[in-house]
This record gives structure tokens, sequence and C-alpha cells, in this order.
């Protein structure tokens, strides 16, 4: 869910119909069709997105994951409903930021020629940075699916002279990977330090960099006396990956991605000793024992040029089960 920290929009109306231009490397074929038509006006972009701020306003307000469901889906589901369920963890500050509500602005909407879905992008309330937000269908409604905050300016994406977006095959490779395969590499950030599939793609973003850092720095402090962390790449609880070309050639993608740490006493203190788990490790399993495992669903957004590396921009991340 988008709290009242991270959400503020207001619509802007954008004249969206007509058909896709000729295909290009990695896009979708479908959304070159001349007869191909986008999922949506703006307008009614505009309505879905007006909808979906006056429901989320009311769920966050009372912690309803019920309520927000009808209008939330995918990995940004997955992580509202986690911060519901972690509420009382929060200090007094951050449960009334999260109540508080909230408006989108500077809504711009791109919407791509043959599919069904498509995405706004924004400034966050109280907040520079740029969101990308995914609307997608669920059970035929229209809901929420990938939100993600970037402090780095998000790229241009193109549209065609009728002002359709043109989507991306997430199977079909840009320059060197394609789009589902971003998460693989990143998460190999966290697992190796980014030495094996992590190669692949840049580690000089910030997102790219903190990452690396939660690796090298994972048996540092006092519990790495008597505790070993790792971490391994996780299923992700919905793989679906949106990418639109961008007007430079290269493609922007919104992907889900998913780690889970392990830590564990090591031999010589098992017999004699467990780990307590945390106040919010607590919410899912409040049993001492010898290994906590802590499972993180996300959400990401990478860029994939022609030429060169592709780079991970930003990064969503929630705890959503320790056992």
């Amino acid at each position: 869910m988008i709290s009242a920290q991270k959400l503020l929009m207001f619509a802007t109306a954008l004249a969206l119909t007509g058909c896709g231009p000729g295909s290009s490397d990695g896009a979708d074929d479908s959304a070159a069709s001349p007869a191909a038509k986008g999922a949506v006006t703006a307008a009614q972009a505009a309505k879905i997105l007006d909808t979906y701020e006056t429901v989320n306003n009311k769920a966050n307000a009372r912690q309803d994951a019920d309520l927000l469901g009808t209008v939330e889906g995918g990995q940004l589901y997955e992580q509202s409903k986690a911060d519901y369920l972690l509420f009382e963890t929060e200090s007094k500050e951050e449960q009334a930021a999260y109540r508080k509500p909230f408006q989108y602005i500077d809504r711009k909407y791109w919407i791509p020629a043959g599919k069904d879905w498509f995405v706004v992008t924004a400034k966050a309330s109280g907040s520079k940075s740029e969101a990308l937000l995914v609307f997608g269908k669920e059970y035929d409604d229209w809901k929420l699916m990938s939100a993600v905050y970037s402090e780095v300016p998000l790229p241009a994406i193109a549209t065609d002279d009728a002002g359709l977006a043109t989507a991306v095959d997430a199977g079909t490779r840009v320059g060197t990977l394609a789009p589902n395969q971003i998460s693989a590499a990143y998460e190999d950030l966290y697992t190796t330090g980014g030495k094996k599939a992590g190669t692949a793609i840049s580690q000089t973003t910030e997102a790219a960099k903190d990452a690396i850092e939660t690796y090298t720095k994972r048996d540092s402090g006092k519990s790495a006396a008597y505790a070993t962390k790792v971490f391994v790449t996780t299923p992700t609880a919905f793989d679906t990956v949106y990418a639109l070309r961008l007007e430079n050639g290269g493609a922007l993608a919104a992907l889900p991605t998913a780690h889970a740490s392990q830590f564990v006493l090591k031999a010589s203190y098992r017999e004699n000793y467990d780990i307590t788990p945390t106040e919010v490790e607590s919410v899912f399993n409040g049993r001492d024992r010898d290994t906590v495992v802590n499972t993180y669903q996300g959400m990401a957004l990478a860029t994939l040029p022609k030429t060169g590396k592709p780079s991970v921009l930003a990064d969503e991340y929630r705890i959503v089960d320790s056992q």
C-alpha cells in the first residue's frame, strides 16, 4: 500500500488514441499493430487512479486489508498486507503518517497499445522522488500492482504520434539482458555480493551499492560472534514484469524481486542457546529458535540500455514472513 508520506498526485489530461508504431528491438508485436489501442483512455486512467486514492485512504485509516484488496494487487498488495500486520510495531509518528490521507500530483499517463495495463508517473507527497505506478487487471478489476519510488530521475518514455507508449516483451533481450532476467542478477548482489549473475548489471547505482553493502556487512556487529547470516533468492509472490520502450531505444522495467535472510546460530552455541526474535519478527513467530528466516518481497525499477549493462534505479522491500 502506498503510505500518506509517499503518494500525492493530481490528474493532467493527455489524449491518447490511435495506433502504435512499428516494432523495434524487444518491443511486443501487438503494441505495433496499426489497429492496436490502449486498454484505457487517459480520462479513464485518471478515474481509476482517483478510485485507488480514495479507497486506499479509507483502508489506511482503519487498516482494512480486505478493502485495500479491492483496488490493490500483485507485489504491492503483498507488501501492504505486511504493513498492516506490522502496524503496531511502528512508532506513533509513523502510524499517524501512514493514516494521513494523500493526494496524487503531477500525473502523467503512459498507456501501451495492445496491453491490459498502464503506467502512471508522479511525485510523492512531501517528496521530490518520482514514482512509477503500474495498474493491471486482476479478476477483471483494475488494481495497482506495483509502485516504486526513485530518487534518480526516471528516463524519458517513448510515445508514438498518437501518444501511446510501446510495451517491451519481458522475455526479449534489450541490450545484454531481458527485463525478466534483472531480478536474478539483482538478488545476486545480496547473495554473493555481485560476484556471479550480478556481474551482468551495473553495480554503481545507489540501489546496487546498498545491496552489496548489505551482503558485505551481513556478519558484522555483536551477533557475529555466535551466529551467521546468509541471503538466498526466494520466489516472488507474483512474477509479472512490466516494461516500456524509452526514447533512447532502451527499456524501463518494473519487476518483482525477493530474497530471504537466514540468521543461524553457530554449531557450538546451538545446544545451550536460542535466538530471541525481534519485535517485528515476533509478529510472525515469537518462539525463540536457533534459526530465524526472514522473507522479503520486493519491487524494483530498472533501465535496460541498447548497449551497456542494465541498472537498477530503485527498489522497495517489505518483510512478509519470519520463521
